[in-house]
């Protein structure tokens, strides 16, 4: 049997299993104390980190693929222009912003996940600002707490949960309404297509949430963006 599938089996049987009350409370207490620990932890170490942009996108982007490089020139671009760069510290797109924005001399932050395979921290992580999470919603709070903008490169499952999250947040008036930009006309269109002429024709969405998103080919065009809503809001440093 493939491990994955029989990891998967264990995980699913373990969930159906009867446990006394003896071995909720301690095991639902340990969850309880490690979430409030990795809260605690970003919190503390990124409480000053000034303005700064997330950038979302595929581990799996390869250093010579183009996506790889147009991330590394946005963030590079970004702190130049004043801004620091959060992506989720591992491979990928997400190595890329960090080595732009690292080799810049800008913030570089790291929220990095534990997973079975393909997450490790990259090397372009400034070393106080390398975090480890191993629960995907305390690290989507760090995220959306400290950023100001969201920068979306191609990637899969994990971006799209990403973009959703920001713009569900956005949507709710949960958190501000900091820019979206999606890069990638041709990646992105499909999707943007999709939710017109679905989600929108359904009135499952407005045609004002429409106006979240930001679709852009080039860093100067991503830039751009981010600057015009720190220009039009007069935003200052978060500390």
């Amino acid at each position: 049997m493939n491990p994955a599938v029989k990891e998967d089996e264990i995980r699913i049987k373990e969930a159906f299993a009867d446990r006394n009350w003896s071995e909720i409370k301690s095991a639902d207490s340990w969850v309880i104390f490690k979430v409030m620990s990795e809260f605690v932890a970003g919190f503390d170490r990124l409480a000053k980190i000034g303005p700064c942009v997330s950038i979302f996108g595929s581990a799996r982007t390869l250093p010579d693929n183009p996506h790889y490089k147009m991330a590394e020139e946005i963030a590079a671009k970004l702190v130049r222009h004043g801004y620091g760069v959060i992506t989720g510290g591992g491979p990928g797109i997400m190595e890329a912003g960090n080595k732009g924005a690292f080799e810049q001399g800008g913030k570089s932050v790291g929220l990095n996940i534990k997973l079975p395979f393909e997450q490790q921290s990259n090397i372009y992580i400034d070393v106080d600002k390398n975090i480890n999470f191993d629960f995907f919603f305390v690290r989507k709070v760090m995220f959306v707490k400290y950023s100001q903008g969201f920068i979306v490169m191609p990637g899969g499952f994990g971006t799209l949960d990403e973009l959703f999250e920001a713009m569900t947040l956005i949507q709710t008036k949960k958190i501000g309404r900091f820019p979206i930009v999606l890069v990638g006309t041709s990646y992105w269109s499909g999707l943007l297509d999709w939710i017109k002429q679905v989600m929108l024709v359904e009135k499952n969405i407005s045609p004002e949430d429409m106006k979240l998103i930001n679709l852009v080919d080039t860093p100067d065009e991503v830039v751009k963006v981010i600057d015009d809503f720190y220009s039009k809001y007069l935003l200052k440093p978060n500390f």
